[in-house]
């Protein structure tokens, strides 16, 4: 056999092997599952729609929206727990790629609080900054940055879940990331 052959050949099998995968921005969606539902921002006269996928557990709370290279505009993440978290139980942004915005709610699902949080560029999580909510929440709700101050949504206004699920059911959940 000719020794150009065998190289070219074995050159292109390491071409192949070292091919960079296409980007696939749901890939995450396939390490970690979530429940989904829609919701309704209630605000004044009118409502907005969302799909949102729900953080019930442990696992899916400290993963959150981790390692996501998008979110589309009209998406988001609800963090649910079973009792009040304390005021200053916050979230970060560690390995978090898109800026968000995030609505803390009360057990009546009243924005109570909302903050702006950027990417966090450190390898290490304690680097990170964490963004407190300064009032008690039941619910946080995570959006696109902006989402709120577009949509004229703020304190007050009221999310409207249907059939939620309880944390209860799907197991233990730790403090919020």
């Amino acid at each position: 056999m000719n020794w150009r052959l065998i190289l070219a050949a074995s050159l292109g099998a390491v071409t192949l092997a070292c091919k960079p995968e296409p980007a696939d921005d749901d890939a995450y969606d396939r390490v970690m599952s979530y429940d989904t539902t829609s919701a309704r921002l209630a605000r004044g006269s009118d409502t907005l729609r969302l799909r949102l996928e729900l953080a019930l557990t442990g696992e899916q709370k400290t993963m959150g929206l981790m390692e996501r290279r998008q979110l589309a505009d009209d998406a988001g993440m609800l963090f649910v727990y079973d009792s009040t978290q304390s005021a200053d139980a916050g979230f970060w942004m560690y390995r978090t790629r898109i800026p968000l915005d995030i609505a803390f709610l009360d057990s009546a699902g009243v924005i109570r609080s909302i903050r702006s949080m950027v990417p966090c560029p450190t390898t290490i999580a304690e680097g990170c900054p964490t963004y407190a909510p300064g009032t008690p929440y039941r619910y946080a709700l995570e959006v696109n940055a902006g989402y709120f101050a577009r949509n004229a949504v703020g304190l007050g206004h009221t999310l409207v879940l249907q059939d939620l699920p309880s944390t209860s059911a799907a197991g233990t959940s730790p403090p919020p990331r």
